[in-house]
């Protein structure tokens, strides 16, 4: 198991970038794809139509998401801890994604890199 943990410039506030992360209209928005979620603790999600699923643990408004990521059955969960700070740009979002199974470790770096938080600062720079 690996850890994984780094900082995104994203060119929206705070609360922009908690919002697209957290309504499934928004998310719908710049993944392109189906999305269920709540910003409710102890519910399921789903993103990039069931690519990523898992369960939301808690929510600090404008500011934090946690969720626990489903990798088949793995019997320590793997943790998503998304911090979201002012910055001069926008956002600076803080990434820290725990215990990633080895074999998806690159897969995972990759896709929060190249999809998910590009995806989201391309979003909000076209805008």
């Amino acid at each position: 198991m690996k850890d994984y943990k780094k900082y995104y410039i994203i060119p929206a506030s705070p609360q922009d970038v908690y919002k697209a992360l957290t309504q499934a209209t928004l998310l719908k928005l710049w993944t392109g794809e189906e999305a269920v979620m709540e910003p409710i603790p102890d519910t399921p999600f789903s993103l990039w139509d069931d690519s990523i699923t898992g369960v939301n643990i808690a929510f600090e408004e404008d500011k934090k998401l946690v969720q626990h990521w489903d990798f088949g059955e793995q019997t320590e969960p793997s943790e998503v801890m998304i911090l979201i700070h002012p910055h001069k740009q926008g956002s600076s979002v803080e990434l820290r994604h725990k215990n990633i199974p080895d074999e998806a470790f690159e897969d995972i770096c990759r896709g929060w890199d190249e999809v998910y938080f590009a995806g989201l600062a391309d979003f909000y720079e076209e805008g």
